[in-house]
């Protein structure tokens, strides 16, 4: 979001603000004064603007973009908006499976926006000149690549509710519509400069992105697989722009993002280099959690001057089977060494992440979930009084494992509430220690998550029913209202079952068949397979895979790299 916003300040013909979904106190006020909801920097409502944009970050906040339209005093239904209303767009992750958003939606961008954002506004400057009308300028911006415009597509089915075919329903639009991607992540647009808040708020920090994509290949990882290929920025780059950011910002904290940044080929320099700049500046590192298998305690204490209180690991399986089958590529021994690791020098806490519900495990593979948490605590008293800090605490959470498109377990059948229920209940009784604390995900947040993740337009209905009814804020406990789901489900006759409980056939065609990702069906058909054979695939880095993602062009695959 920040990178796209300072972007599209650039531009002296456009005006980019910032606008978020207000809490229910808030909410309220507006709706007794009939006061629209409005943007930050210029208090101007959004139903002023000529684009109003939403990043998909995750399909629980789906209601939210309901709800901030009507706020906004937008028409909700893209059928109900007149000439001189907002264009609706939307990015992020979930807008390449946001079919149920597809009536609420103008157009959604897919991939990367440096580039076909300002694409978009260029055509829109053209369109607005030549006084066309909405439809004009949408089937205008239908050919720009990454640009998907949901209304100009029409979705038929079989008797049995699955997907017959996807086809367009106008001259020139493409039947399949491509992500967008950023070729030399050296030359694309970062900002030099940041909106600073002078309040407390989320990831209130300098964050420097150091690569884009991920070799790993975790089978039940999307973002793994749809921000493919692997494209690096230079030491150098990332060097002046960190220079650039905590000299204009005054930030005393400076995050190292990516999805798995500890994979970055020149991370030990660029670390060296960056701690040097930082301590002239006063300013601190942070790294995201690292993987096991990358796990250097030695740079983390010299990055992390301040003992921190605990370790975050993400095992996700309790044996090495489940492990093979999602492809996490991580042993027991990698688990355990780093456990005992980061006891030996000081840090008293470790959490372990783990999911439960993965296709093909067993009531026997959660219990040992249990038992990996206790030979973690084990390493604990494997050292002496006066090598050990005092008060150890293992915290183990579990997540209920959902299906995600583009990934190899798109076809699984997700568990139900009561099966999920079950194996938490079978991983809490194989906890016995009063130092071993068990958290886990609520099963019906999970299982309406799963509902929409691979949900087609007919779901369309059953959100806006649910909104109607109230539903909003539904990534939030104390607003979520799983009763009036069911009831909106059964007010549209549509059975939620349908897309959780059972097993696709690699034959169906799935309701986001028509958006490319660069991940080809057949390689993650190919995953799939192994997956049940509890094969693994080896990362990216090490033998290319032939997952369909321009790497030879774009990324850093070994191919790539050797040539």
């Amino acid at each position: 979001m920040k990178i796209l916003y300072h972007l599209m300040n650039t531009r002296e013909n456009i005006w980019c603000e910032r606008v978020f979904a207000p809490w229910d106190d808030f909410e309220t006020l507006l709706r007794q004064h009939n006061k629209p909801l409005y943007a930050l920097e210029s208090g101007d409502p959004i139903c002023d603007f000529d684009f109003v944009g939403f990043t998909l970050q995750y399909e629980m906040c789906y209601t939210n973009v309901l709800n901030m339209l009507d706020l906004g005093h937008i028409p909700v239904k893209t059928e109900d908006r007149k000439e001189g209303d907002p264009f609706v767009c939307a990015g992020g992750p979930c807008a390449y499976h946001a079919e149920p958003l597809a009536p609420f939606v103008d157009f959604f961008i897919l991939g990367e926006g440096e580039e076909v954002n300002l694409e978009v506004m260029d055509a829109y400057s053209e369109w607005k000149r030549s006084g066309g009308t909405r439809t004009d300028f949408l089937l205008k911006i239908a050919k720009i690549e990454g640009i998907y415009v949901p209304q100009f597509y029409t979705v038929t089915y079989h008797e049995d509710n699955t997907v017959k075919e996807i086809k367009p329903n106008q001259e020139g639009v493409p039947a399949t519509i491509k992500k967008r991607i950023i070729r030399d992540l050296d030359k694309v647009y970062y900002p030099d400069n940041l909106v600073v808040p002078f309040s407390d708020i989320v990831h209130d920090r300098i964050m420097l992105e150091v690569f884009r994509g991920c070799t790993r290949g975790c089978r039940f990882c999307q973002a793994g697989m749809i921000y493919r290929p692997v494209r690096e920025k230079s030491p150098e780059v990332l060097t002046d722009c960190a220079d650039c950011l905590m000299n204009n910002t005054g930030y005393e904290e400076l995050s190292l993002t990516s999805l798995s940044t500890g994979d970055y080929s020149h991370f030990a320099d660029l670390t060296d280099t960056l701690l040097e700049h930082a301590e002239q500046n006063r300013t601190n590192i942070a790294l995201p959690s690292l993987r096991l298998d990358s796990f250097n305690l030695d740079l983390i204490n010299r990055i992390q001057k301040q003992r921190k209180s605990s370790f975050t690991f993400a095992p996700e399986a309790g044996t090495q089977r489940m492990r093979d089958v999602i492809n996490k590529n991580i042993t027991e021994e990698d688990l355990l060494s780093s456990v005992k690791l980061a006891f030996e020098n000081g840090w008293s806490g470790i959490k372990l992440y783990f999911m439960i519900g993965l296709p093909t495990e067993t009531e026997e593979d959660v219990a040992a979930i249990g038992e990996l948490a206790h030979l973690a605590l084990d390493q604990y008293y494997t050292l002496e009084r006066g090598n050990r800090p005092a008060n150890p605490r293992i915290t183990v959470s579990s997540s209920s494992f959902i299906p995600k498109p583009f990934t190899p377990f798109s076809w699984e059948a997700q568990d139900s509430i009561e099966t999920i229920q079950q194996k938490q209940k079978v991983l809490g009784e194989n906890i016995h220690s009063k130092t071993i604390k068990y958290n886990y995900h609520d099963s019906k947040t999970s299982r309406l998550e799963g509902i929409f993740a691979r949900g087609d337009r007919r779901l369309s209905e059953v959100l806006y029913t649910a909104w109607k009814k109230g539903c909003k804020m539904d990534g939030w406990t104390e607003f979520f209202k799983y009763d009036t789901w069911l009831e909106a489900f059964e007010d549209c006759h549509i059975d939620p079952d349908f897309y959780t409980a059972r097993t696709r056939s690699y034959e169906e065609v799935f309701p986001w068949d028509h958006i490319d990702v660069g991940v080809t069906k057949e390689f993650l058909i190919r995953e799939s397979k192994r997956a049940k054979e509890a094969k693994t695939t080896k990362p990216c880095l090490t033998a290319c895979n032939k997952c369909g993602a321009d790497c030879f062009e774009a990324g850093i695959c070994m191919k790539y790299k050797e040539g």
